[in-house]
């Protein structure tokens, strides 16, 4: 029969052969809309041919999507080009994702850029679900990430966030003199992050300069928008745009730096076998998890660079945007600034400085960082997810391989689960035993489940003792008794401030 259907395509004309494709490829679309037709989808917008509902994402997705989720619903579905994309915006929603059905939705879309960003997804963030995950995840949670070894990283962070404070009174000491919190908070966060990974800062000399260059632009290309991820035939257009290149340069100077890291580390783990002193940092932890052959997967040196690149991506920008937010709500409401304040003075007393001993006893101050994580979610939408299978939500039928945004900015805001969504008050959290950890739907500003953040336990000190240190140290306004503080968001996959919140800092009387 093969040898026959052989013998009649080279008779055929190539005129026919156009043709035969053709209607191959209506019957395969008739076909295909013939079954979606029968399933019981979730709501959804109009669409465009080619690009879906692209059009209507904006340069604000997050804000986008809940403009539709109000009247589409909480479960909505959009055609990101030719990718159908489940959007959950309510607390009910994203329960049953990311909890009842965890086991379904735990898979990550294979995304070109990410891909490349990863290693080719040797990342824990991006890597698909399976084996290679749980182990990477295990690493992660028992050995990186475990209570202890975040609190043997507790005396760099008092010595950084000391540090910030010292460079704001000498600052501060000129009356004319306007303090650039936001580039602050990033060089905080970041050194704290360069300490607890790599084992040392990098902010002085010309080739630390580049790695912070690399490291901005890294985080620049993990948030860009990639076409040929929903419109696969143009995936060539980034080509034109320079984006292919800028980012395959990008990660050959991340990778060369890494590199030289990677073999600082195993000269001075050999020092230490001999005899010398070191301080275990990420990097230290990994290359010993690597030479004991311990992981039950393949974990070279492009494994570790990935994880790296991990931690930079997760607790730099995010810990910076969420403590540039409580100020600027602060700001925005000077009667709470005050009355954290007052808590803050009274249990440090006349200490010096806030240590993280202190925190435990700051509880408005907690309830300020919960309702900035509530309105001003620093991933506003969570990395998208991917069902494994077929399955139901809420009576919507979800096929396989269907996307799944988690809109964490929208849930923050939505009036079923909060009151008064959209002002800034932390005493709703007074009597409330809601928390970010991923416990509790409506909040999950770092995930919640099998794919939630793994590091919250590291992210919660790098919001809470700068802050406290702020606001224990100084009084803070705008400068020259401008108007109110701009609360634009910028673009991007971090909901940073869009402009720096440049204040006044006084330093407070004894």
């Amino acid at each position: 029969m093969f040898q026959w259907v052989e013998q009649c395509g080279e008779l055929l004309h190539p005129l026919s052969l156009s043709l035969l494709s053709t209607f191959i490829v209506i019957l395969l679309f008739r076909i295909t809309r013939s079954r979606t037709s029968k399933l019981n989808l979730p709501p959804s917008p109009p669409k465009l041919p080619i690009i879906g509902n692209l059009h209507q994402l904006g340069s604000l997705p997050h804000r986008s999507l809940q403009t539709l989720a109000r009247k589409y619903g909480p479960i909505m579905l959009v055609h990101l080009g030719q990718t159908p994309t489940l959007v959950i915006s309510s607390a009910d929603a994203a329960r049953e994702v990311l909890k009842t059905q965890d086991h379904i939705f735990s898979n990550r879309p294979i995304l070109r850029f990410q891909e490349i960003l990863s290693y080719s997804n040797k990342d824990l963030a991006f890597t698909p679900y399976g084996e290679y995950w749980r182990q990477v995840r295990k690493i992660i949670v028992l050995q990186l990430l475990n209570a202890h070894r975040v609190e043997s990283f507790r005396s760099l962070r008092e010595e950084e966030a000391y540090l910030m404070i010292d460079m704001i009174r000498q600052s501060s000491s000129s009356a004319s003199s306007v303090i650039n919190l936001s580039e602050l908070m990033f060089w905080f966060t970041n050194n704290v992050i360069c300490r607890a990974t790599l084992g040392r800062k990098f902010g002085g000399d010309e080739g630390d300069v580049k790695f912070q260059k690399m490291i901005s632009e890294f985080m620049y290309f993990v948030g860009v928008f990639n076409v040929g991820d929903y419109i696969p035939w143009l995936s060539w257009v980034n080509n034109f745009n320079g984006y292919n290149t800028r980012m395959e340069e990008n990660m050959k100077n991340l990778d060369c730096f890494l590199v030289s890291v990677i073999e600082e580390h195993i000269q001075s783990r050999k020092r230490c076998e001999s005899g010398g002193e070191g301080v275990e940092d990420f990097v230290d932890v990994l290359l010993g998890i690597q030479q004991d052959c311990s992981v039950g997967v393949p974990f070279a040196k492009d494994n570790i660079k990935a994880l790296i690149l991990d931690m930079f991506a997760a607790g730099t920008d995010t810990s910076a945007a969420t403590v540039v937010w409580a100020m600027t709500e602060l700001i925005r409401h000077p009667e709470i600034m005050k009355e954290v304040q007052m808590e803050i003075r009274e249990i440090a007393q006349a200490k010096q400085y806030i240590t993280e001993d202190d925190l435990g006893q700051m509880h408005y101050l907690k309830m300020v960082l919960k309702e900035t994580l509530r309105l001003h979610a620093p991933g506003p939408l969570l990395i998208p997810h991917e069902s494994i299978e077929y399955t139901k939500v809420q009576g919507y039928d979800i096929p396989a391989k269907t996307r799944v945004i988690i809109n964490a900015w929208a849930i923050g805001r939505d009036p079923v689960s909060w009151e008064d969504p959209e002002e800034f008050r932390p005493k709703r959290f007074l009597n409330s035993c809601v928390d970010f950890r991923g416990r509790d739907f409506e909040l999950i500003p770092f995930g919640a489940g099998r794919r939630g953040c793994p590091g919250i336990l590291f992210a919660t000190p790098n919001m809470e003792l700068p802050l406290a240190n702020l606001l224990y140290h100084f009084d803070w306004t705008l400068p020259d008794g401008s108007g109110d503080v701009e609360v634009a968001e910028g673009i991007g996959i971090v909901a940073y401030k869009k402009s720096p919140l440049l204040l006044a800092a006084t330093l407070r009387s004894s």
